[in-house]
């Protein structure tokens, strides 16, 4: 069966007032418009056509139908205008640890400083839908950082002296930034923003743009000790567990494994447990994978991430079509066009317009794809 998916986009702050209306061809809100989910997460299921959440679906039809269990992942439109918090996800084994932890201590799950709300890793996808779109990943090499601080003059000595020695940990400097180091990092802050420099001058005027949104904050200095990454249009970026990651600007596909578990290292009124934070968080220098698709089929594509919940692919259908091989439940949206998907077992259709999604039954073995336009597909992954 092709179940059709509707979600209203969540207003967080930093979302754009129009990247998700230009998308979908309507008038724009006026509010800003983040995420749409797609996916049977609690925290907000898709509906079902009949008015069922895709979650009651699921308990109700699903095994009928090869979807017995809870999706592995959870498909998004991710339409940013600002920066996302500063954050990093548990592998399996510290969520599972962690949850346990706070299980027994009787933190509530929907306590604002609980950490582990479940016991899942989050690995995560984001593939470009605009132009460019801008993100932090990973830690920047540390002689390309002790440069940039070097620009920064005397303002920036406390953070400068942390960055020397072939030992220098990027650990502690990150933690003493968000305890300790805050007064220190204020005087950071106030030296990025004046500062100038040619090799670094899309950093410092990041900087400049963070301290408008977040005065004062300690997690502007540990972006500037992160990797400033803009992807091209259909590129993507994997972010493994550990690894520090924001989104800044620019409309996106995002797939992740289904959870709640984010430890924040700043850019954000929420809680930020710093302690936490370092005990999993991967220090190594360097940057995420940026995945350019793989050619499977004619006009099919997939993005290859190490992990088996999730799995990505991009469907663009000549004047032919295409066969689309699923294994799986899978969620399929529209992101241009106007493609029209046939289910290969039940013959079930629907024609969807960008922004329009569908759940792809697990017996259906996969989709006849025709018309002009471009659909992403969410499957499990192997």
């Amino acid at each position: 069966m092709l179940i059709p998916l509707a979600n209203d986009p969540r207003d967080y702050a930093w979302g754009s007032t129009s990247l998700l209306a230009d998308l979908e061809g309507r008038e724009a809100s006026g509010r800003p418009e983040a995420e749409v989910w797609f996916g049977d997460h609690p925290g907000d299921p898709s509906e079902t056509a009949d008015g069922r959440t895709l979650d009651r679906w699921i308990a109700d039809e699903g095994a009928a139908s090869g979807v017995g269990e809870p999706l592995p992942y959870l498909l998004k439109l991710l339409a940013a205008a600002s920066a996302l918090s500063i954050q990093a996800h548990p592998s399996k084994a510290q969520a599972e640890e962690g949850f346990a932890r706070e299980e027994a201590a009787g933190i509530p799950r929907d306590a604002p400083d609980r950490t582990y709300r479940d016991a899942n890793h989050k690995p995560e996808l984001i593939v470009a839908l605009s132009d460019t779109f801008r993100a932090l990943a990973g830690l920047r090499d540390l002689d390309a950082t002790r440069r940039l601080v070097a620009t920064l003059g005397p303002g920036a000595a406390p953070l400068a002296d942390r960055l020397k020695g072939a030992d220098a940990s990027l650990s502690a400097v990150i933690g003493w930034l968000l305890s300790d180091g805050a007064a220190a990092a204020r005087d950071v802050i106030a030296a990025a923003v004046t500062a100038e420099s040619d090799e670094f001058a899309a950093e410092l005027a990041l900087a400049r743009t963070l301290e408008a949104a977040f005065p004062g904050d300690p997690g502007i200095v540990v972006a500037l000790l992160m990797n400033l990454v803009t992807l091209q249009r259909g590129e993507g970026l994997f972010v493994p567990a550990g690894v520090l990651h924001a989104y800044l600007e620019g409309l996106g596909v995002e797939l992740m494994a289904a959870s709640d578990n984010v430890l924040r290292g700043g850019l954000t009124p929420k809680h930020v447990d710093a302690a936490e934070l370092v005990s999993v968080l991967d220090p190594t220098p360097g940057l995420p994978p940026v995945i350019v698709p793989r050619e499977i089929a004619a006009g099919v594509r997939r993005y290859d991430v190490p992990v088996a919940d999730f799995a990505l692919l991009a469907v663009s259908p000549d004047e032919d079509g295409v066969e689309v091989v699923l294994e799986g439940p899978a969620i399929a949206v529209a992101t241009a066009g106007s493609p029209a998907l046939r289910a290969l077992a039940s013959e079930d259709v629907a024609t969807l317009s960008p922004g329009a999604a569908v759940l792809v039954t697990a017996n259906e073995g996969g989709l006849r794809v025709t018309g002009e336009g471009e659909i992403f597909v969410a499957l499990p992954g192997h």
